[in-house]
């Protein structure tokens, strides 16, 4: 039978309870009709199944032992598709293996502030770096016959009230920064299902925004999976299931099915909309059951392996100024907390249980002569000065000292939002007081989001590990002693404060509104366009070697609508040591049409390379490329004229550029009226002739002899002039005034 048949065989009750849980993961099966039950489980960066289907969301429950892999914050300063493609295959295998159908993840929200008290599960705070590596990601789960849930859609941005606060935006900051990463993600990897978040948008909550659920994930992007509820989400189930709502997650104990019934009878709901709800859920069941024919085996020791090879590709050395690598006769001392309890993942929904986490006490051997000593403990912030004695003293037997610092669980998690960017005070008192001693000291960070860090002038090297699964420990002593080299790059900027950001004045919002009063200036946007020094800017990240970038070329040097250009270039390993680099292509636009950011990242690859290799990379940039949202159009618009190809190490550090026309882009509409500018018709080439012709001679009474010095004033005064003006200053009666307006129109 086919999905629609099956789906017409089925009494009105039998499509309503398609449409809810059957319990906390599974949905209803209809067996008569061979319809299976769909299993999800939580995610994204490992498998959370529970033991049981009690009502836990928050990772309290136990959980199967699963492997867990990096992170979102980690995995992304890969740069890497190849990595978030290995990783989506490793996930889907294991969730084969353990009869889930739907992962629930990847979870892409752009991190708009530090405090985000879910940012360790999220990408980054560039939209084009957290799309396309979502993609990555959704395509090799997918690949392995699973399922996917693209989450939170959309503009879930803080844990502050996340089940009732409304994020406020403007149009453009919605589609420019945090709309676009859901849109990448779906348009090329078609996630079979998309999550949509607790949160309102502009008032209306997501799980019943026909606009976001319809018109612009299914209409506009073509999306054609099912949309699920976030655990809890739905408010209105009729209206939810009529905004594009198929899934309500978890089981409302039959409540809201019954409310479906009801409205179906009073004709507030047609039977058309509810089959249509009814075929996207047998679909999906009948994509899992195929899905779970193909055999898998969960190999837990290789897939430790791959979290540790994983970690390795993500972390970032931020700092090093002839500290590491370090070398097997060195004498060390490892200090704090974290080396014996490695932080490395997150808490709440996210919370894998892996089988064995090991420290680098257990691993040490196989790398030199370490001396560990706790320094402080990695639960709290007290200063204990026993621990903190026999720490220094450590030290100073020491030729070199690695402190392992971080974020204790309890200050870091789903549900409640960070208070200041801040590590414990007992971190950073240890940091200064070895430093006192002279030694050369690199610090290690476990976190989740960047935190401040007050002695980072003082210390010679700084590895951000970030949350790295499982394997966190082993991949540090690799890095730290070069048997791997260091290729992670920023996925989001370090300011120096919290107040630095751009969201501090308005985050988390008041009132049960969230206001982004920083509009499209979120991360780097922000920072350049301020000239604002920060800790350690976007896409930054150091290596054991160098690497050379050369040869830039473009296929051509105009772009139009509906045509690509290719941008290619080349990369040498300049160095002794094989090594990865993560080149990054931005662009600017120099036409000043609208108020934009300094650059804005649209392309990025990473390519690995022995000493002396040299490989050419290529780029391809569409027309979209170069736009931004105009609210005039209602649409993305690339204006035309001048644009430069900035190819970087990171978003300050750039070595190669080039120039590049927009043309042919069609004119901005242009409503002429009463209240239009004179400034505004100059500056269109529709009506620039006509009002130099006809407009300047009239104008000449109001620039008169002025002289030199007023001229600048005049021609302002002239430029910001509104039509209904020239009654007064040019004697235009109220008919010449209409016809005038008239000519201008005919014209546009």
């Amino acid at each position: 039978m086919t999905t629609k048949e099956i789906v017409s065989a089925m009494t009105m009750e039998e499509q309503a309870s398609l449409t809810s849980g059957a319990d906390f993961w599974h949905s209803k099966a209809i067996e008569r009709l061979e319809v299976p039950s769909v299993t999800m489980s939580d995610g994204p960066h490992g498998l959370r199944k529970q033991v049981t289907t009690t009502n836990d969301h928050m990772g309290l429950n136990e959980a199967v032992e699963a492997v867990c892999f990096p992170a979102g914050c980690a995995t992304a300063c890969s740069f890497d598709r190849k990595v978030l493609y290995r990783l989506g295959r490793l996930l889907g295998n294991e969730c084969r293996a353990e009869g889930v159908h739907v992962l629930l993840g990847p979870a892409v929200n752009i991190k708009r502030s530090p405090l985000c008290g879910r940012n360790f599960e999220y990408f980054s705070e560039d939209p084009m770096l957290a799309g396309d590596l979502a993609a990555a990601y959704i395509k090799g789960v997918q690949e392995e016959g699973v399922g996917v849930s693209l989450k939170h859609f959309a503009a879930n941005n803080q844990e502050h009230e996340r089940m009732c606060s409304s994020s406020e935006m403007e149009d453009r900051t919605l589609w420019e920064i945090y709309l676009p990463v859901f849109e990448r993600a779906v348009k090329q990897a078609k996630p079979w299902t998309v999550m949509c978040s607790y949160n309102r948008v502009a008032g209306a909550f997501a799980s019943e925004d026909k606009k976001l659920l319809t018109e612009i994930l299914r209409d506009k992007w073509g999306f054609d999976g099912v949309v699920v509820s976030d655990w809890g989400a739905v408010r209105d189930r009729v209206a939810g299931l009529k905004a594009g709502l198929e899934l309500e997650m978890p089981s409302s104990n039959n409540t809201n099915d019954a409310k479906l019934l009801e409205a179906l009878a009073s004709g507030e709901l047609t039977k058309e909309e509810l089959a249509l709800a009814a075929e996207r859920m047998v679909s999906l069941a009948k994509k899992a059951a195929e899905g779970a024919k193909k055999p898998a085996v969960f190999d837990r020791a290789a897939d430790h392996r791959e979290a540790v090879r994983l970690a390795e590709e993500c972390m970032v050395l931020l700092k090093n100024e002839q500290a590491l690598p370090l070398k097997p006769e060195d004498r060390v001392a490892v200090l704090g907390g974290f080396a014996f309890h490695p932080r490395y993942q997150g808490g709440g929904s996210s919370h894998i249980h892996p089988h064995f986490v090991p420290d680098m006490p257990r691993l040490a051997e196989k790398y030199g002569p370490i001396t560990f000593a706790e320094g402080f403990s990695a639960t709290g912030d007290k200063v204990d000065q026993a621990l903190m004695e026999e720490a220094l003293a450590a030290a100073k037997e020491a030729d070199r000292v690695v402190i392992v610092c971080g974020l204790p669980e309890q200050m870091e998690s789903e549900s409640f939002d960070r208070k200041h960017m801040k590590l414990p005070e007992c971190q950073n008192l240890l940091v200064e007081k070895v430093c006192d001693l002279g030694k050369k000291v690199v610090v290690v960070l476990q976190n989740g989001a960047p935190v401040e860090l007050p002695w980072a002038d003082r210390v010679d090297g700084i590895l951000e590990a970030y949350l790295a699964g499982e394997g966190v420990s082993e991949a540090i002593l690799n890095l730290l002693y070069g048997k791997a080299n260091p290729c992670g790059k920023l996925a989001e900027s370090f300011p120096i404060r919290l107040e630095d950001n751009p969201s501090y004045l308005f985050y988390p919002g008041l009132h049960h509104k969230a206001h982004y009063g920083e509009g499209i200036f979120v991360g780097y946007r922000y920072y350049e366009k301020k000239k604002m020094p920060v800790r350690f800017p976007f896409g930054h990240g150091l290596s054991y070697t160098t690497f050379a970038y050369s040869d830039l070329q473009l296929s051509s040097s105009v772009i139009r609508p509906d045509e690509e250009i290719t941008v290619s270039l080349r990369v040498k390993n300049t160095g002794t040591m094989a090594g990865k680099e993560a080149v990054q292509l931005y662009v600017s636009d120099h036409t000043e049409t609208y108020h934009r950011p300094e650059k804005e990242l649209k392309g990025f690859d990473a390519v690995s390379l022995q000493p002396g290799e040299e490989k050419m990379l290529t780029f391809t940039l569409a027309w979209r490329d170069f736009a931004c949202y105009s609210e005039e159009v209602g649409d993305y618009y690339a204006p035309n004229g001048a644009y430069e190809i900035l190819i970087g190490a990171s978003s300050a550090d750039i070595r190669l550029s080039c120039g590049v026309t927009v043309a042919e882009s069609p004119a901005l509409p242009l409503v002429i009226g009463m209240d239009t500018m004179i400034g505004e018709l100059l500056s269109d080439p529709r009506t620039n002739n006509f009002v130099k012709e006809a407009l300047t001679p009239k104008l000449s009474v109001l620039t008169g002899d002025a002289g030199d010095g007023f001229d600048e004033m005049v021609e302002a005064m002239i430029r910001d002039m509104p039509l209904r003006s020239l009654r007064s200053f040019v004697g235009l009666s109220n008919e010449e005034l209409d016809g005038l307006i008239a000519e201008l129109s005919a014209l546009v």
